[in-house]
């Protein structure tokens, strides 16, 4: 049974690492589309400059969110190195399993997720 669970260990931390790696290299190649808008009227006409100043929003936003799925994912590489993974941080029950295998990074367990959007 143990060697199951390594096994499974070790799958969830390729799993993890994969996705890192992913979530690094979309970030180097999406830094453009957060680069200044450029505010020149003779270059670019007011609906462009909105549109791209719109661009850039949405570009920012979604790099704070792969940072922040970044965090997540150290967390479990944490967790899995100190051999507390699949435990919720807040109650320290086991985490569903379909849970982490539907994200191997989630933190908490259902209830604990449940009560944290509730309050």
């Amino acid at each position: 049974m143990e060697s199951e669970l390594n096994i499974n260990l070790l799958e969830i931390k390729r799993l993890l690492i994969v996705r890192q790696q992913e979530l690094k290299e979309i970030s180097a190649s999406a830094k453009e589309s957060q680069d200044p808008v450029e505010l020149d009227q003779t270059k670019v006409g007011r609906l462009s400059r909105m549109d791209a100043m719109q661009m850039q929003s949405m570009a920012k936003e979604t790099e704070r969110r792969r940072g922040l799925e970044l965090l997540r994912i150290l967390g479990a590489l944490q967790r899995v190195e100190n051999g507390d993974y699949g435990y919720c941080i807040k109650c320290d029950e086991p985490i569903n399993h379909k849970r982490l295998r539907l994200e191997p990074a989630i933190p908490t367990c259902i209830t604990c997720a449940r009560s944290s959007e509730r309050g």
